[in-house]
């Protein structure tokens, strides 16, 4: 049974009326948000989205924000829940990846089927070829799984370097975390403002399950990345991904060799287990 079939539960009820798609955000009623942000928005924001489905979330970050807003996507089953919602949309949010240059072959399949199907293209954020080329010289092709500090090493090379680039001068940043994806990602929020890169940082699928993303992929028919039927649940590098057993947490196919339960590159959890910026809760 693939992946996305498996998880055909029906999303969560929500209580009351669904909210008008044309409804004004009340805190844009005065003004959308500039680029100056601070941390004492982002409850504010999350208590306009906490009752609101996917799309209208999507919808009324962009009409709150008057700059520019960037979603990242690696492809997965929530990422690609998010580009669909965007996309259908046409909503004015970048969609870009990091494309590390260690991705599985699978990964760029879905990211040409995905620009195919929305018609559109994905903005492509590659590593600087001198720092790739270094950090190859100082432990080879795989040293990365010669130790912790050495796969973080790889990380900030392919990831964190280029994510810098891909935020620079942004007012928000959306993701495909979920709150059940681990206890580390648990304690993170639906919306937080990111000390790093002085932004809102917006996890619009956080109260989501897995079960709710794939129900979402199938009924849509949102393109998916093969290897999720090959029992890969959470999909990154090829090096540093493998397929899990069945009861083994979603994560634990990131990084197996590790013995570290804390399983993160940096973009969203510091090495240390901190998340990278203060989170606030989501209402």
């Amino acid at each position: 049974m693939s992946d996305v079939a498996q998880f055909r539960a029906p999303l969560v009820a929500r209580s009351g009326n669904q909210v008008n798609r044309q409804k004004t955000a009340s805190l844009g009623a005065a003004g959308t948000i500039s680029t100056a942000v601070s941390e004492n928005i982002a409850p504010k924001i999350a208590g306009e989205l906490s009752a609101l489905d996917l799309l209208e979330r999507l919808a009324t970050i962009r009409s709150l924000f008057s700059g520019r807003i960037v979603f990242t996507t690696s492809f997965g089953l929530e990422d690609q829940t998010i580009a669909h919602a965007i996309f259908v949309q046409a909503l004015a949010i970048d969609v870009a990846t990091l494309d590390t240059g260690r991705l599985f072959p699978e990964t760029h399949e879905v990211w040409a089927e995905t620009e195919r199907r929305y018609g559109t293209r994905i903005l492509a954020f590659a590593p600087e070829h001198a720092s790739v080329e270094a950090l190859i010289a100082r432990q080879g092709i795989n040293g990365l799984r010669s130790s912790v500090a050495a796969r973080l090493d790889c990380c900030a090379v392919r990831k964190v370097a280029p994510l810098a680039r891909v935020l620079d001068g942004c007012a928000a940043w959306i993701t495909g975390i979920r709150g059940d994806q681990s206890v580390d990602r648990a304690h993170l929020s639906l919306v937080s403002f990111d000390e790093q890169h002085h932004l809102i940082k917006v996890n619009p699928l956080f109260d989501w399950t897995r079960e709710q993303t794939a129900d979402f992929i199938h009924t849509h028919q949102v393109p998916y990345n093969l290897l999720h039927d090959r029992g890969f649940l959470s999909i990154g590098c090829a090096p540093c991904t493998r397929a899990v057993a069945p009861g083994e947490p979603e994560r634990a196919g990131r990084w197996w060799w590790e013995q570290a339960e804390q399983k993160e590159c940096g973009l969203h959890i510091a090495p240390d287990g901190r998340a990278t910026r203060a989170s606030l809760s989501s209402a």
